[in-house]
């Protein structure tokens, strides 16, 4: 019966594989709901920066932001946002690609890239095909803090600022239900009249500036970019849970299947072997 003692293994093995893999998916739909919870919190304020960015540039044309200039430069930037673990199904995979799309179409117009990455996955991902990492930040745990974000991103948006880069691209997996999530890759910078979002209907608004406008409008685009930014990672990390959910529960089910089909099998081997003894027990007696 050594045949049957591995089977015997293998099926103790996919049991504890199992186990663990349950144990995950209760875990991630704890974490989701509390994930989902913060990333809806955050959507308003967004929303609302959104509002008051589109109604301050349409209000004071005199003055443009160093966002909202075109610039020559021969270098593209990308803020790529992925987890810190894995165990999440193609979440990664399905937003890396898109990176690489757009960084071979940038090399294929003779642009540089240079990159910011947010998550392990992505820090990892990155260095491997050789790109140009300028600054990076991990282990964010399950709660993002904007403290933590804001220096690595500000590297672009000063080099934005001072012309040395192109343009600015912002990536993360957008959360959009918990079996569905989509992969993102949208222009941050420049800011153009089609990343700002205005009250439909409304009259146009009229504003009075203290100090004075260029102040108000450099501290309100500088929060515009970095809410947008928190929002994205609010987005990931609901996606992450939700996507680490489903993938554990369909390897808790592939694992039950597994140990049935191994159970069958041993099943089937050990009743040949008793069919053999039989077999051979009574050969033996019609011999006598």
């Amino acid at each position: 019966m050594a045949a049957g003692k591995e089977i015997r293994g293998k099926i103790k093995s996919v049991e504890n594989t199992k186990k663990i893999t349950k144990a995950m998916e209760m875990v991630a739909a704890s974490k989701m709901r509390k994930a989902q919870e913060r990333m809806r919190h955050a959507r308003p304020y967004a929303d609302k920066v959104r509002n008051v960015a589109a109604n301050l540039g349409k209000a004071n044309p005199e003055y443009t932001h160093p966002f909202m200039k075109m610039n020559d430069a021969k270098t593209a930037g990308f803020i790529v946002v992925t987890t810190d673990k894995g165990l999440c199904g193609g979440m990664n995979t399905n937003v890396l690609r898109l990176v690489t799309t757009k960084l071979r179409e940038q090399q294929a117009a003779g642009l540089e890239s240079h990159a910011v990455a947010i998550g392990n996955k992505g820090l990892g991902f990155l260095n491997r095909i050789g790109a140009k990492v300028v600054s990076h930040v991990t282990q964010l745990g399950d709660t993002p803090h904007l403290d933590k974000l804001i220096g690595p991103v500000k590297v672009l948006l000063d080099a934005y600022a001072e012309g040395k880069v192109s343009a600015v691209y912002l990536s993360y997996t957008k959360f959009i239900n918990t079996m569905r999530q989509e992969p993102v890759l949208e222009q941050l910078l420049p800011l153009t009249a089609d990343n700002f979002k205005s009250d439909e209907g409304q009259p146009g608004w009229d504003y009075i500036y203290e100090p004075d406008a260029q102040t108000v409008i450099d501290e309100l685009l500088l929060r515009y970019v970095e809410a947008l930014v928190y929002q994205a990672v609010a987005e990931n990390m609901a996606s992450e849970q939700s996507a680490r959910m489903v993938a554990m529960k369909a390897a808790t089910d592939n694992a039950g299947n597994v140990i049935a089909e191994l159970k069958l099998v041993y099943n089937k081997t050990r009743q040949a072997a008793i069919t053999k003894e039989l077999s051979e027990i009574v050969a033996g007696a019609a011999a006598v």
